[in-house]
């Protein structure tokens, strides 16, 4: 079940100044020790500490292999690849690496069965504890982000 929560548009610039939108609430991340364990237990052959040490060696290689200029693909899931941030340069001749270029990142982007317009089929959608209370009238968004008021307090 992926349960959605509110925000509110608050840039004052924006056509959608003060529009709510749903935004996935996400719970904290697992770790590769704890999918290792989730994945033993889908009818794996594999040992937890076997998958362990695959995902840790496939996560060293991703990124090795990304740093060097190769995307890598994970079918049905996604495409590794490197970004970079760059800052504006007058010209070519101008342009510096170390000037320039302030980030390297990791850019992943979803492929076959999770592409976006894959996924909603897939999913169950319920909303948050707090959004339900928000809908019901119960409480409020608040301008701070994260925040709710009570109503009728």
């Amino acid at each position: 079940m992926l349960e959605i929560d509110f925000y509110k548009n608050k840039n004052q610039e924006s056509r959608q100044f003060g529009k709510v939108y749903g935004r996935v609430h996400n719970k904290d991340p697992w770790e590769i020790d704890r999918l290792s364990t989730h994945i033993s237990q889908h009818g794996s052959p594999y040992t937890r500490d076997v998958i362990f040490a695959v995902l840790i060696k496939a996560a060293d290689c991703i990124k090795h292999l990304v740093l060097e200029g190769q995307p890598v693909k994970l079918a049905d899931l996604c495409i590794f690849k490197a970004t970079a941030v760059s800052a504006p340069a007058v010209s070519v001749e101008k342009f510096s690496l170390d000037e320039h270029i302030k980030a390297i990142r990791l850019g992943c982007r979803a492929t076959g069965a999770t592409r976006i317009k894959n996924m909603k089929g897939d999913v169950q959608l319920s909303y948050t504890t707090m959004a339900q209370r928000i809908k019901d009238g119960e409480a409020t968004l608040s301008s701070e982000k994260g925040k709710y008021l009570e109503t009728g307090e």
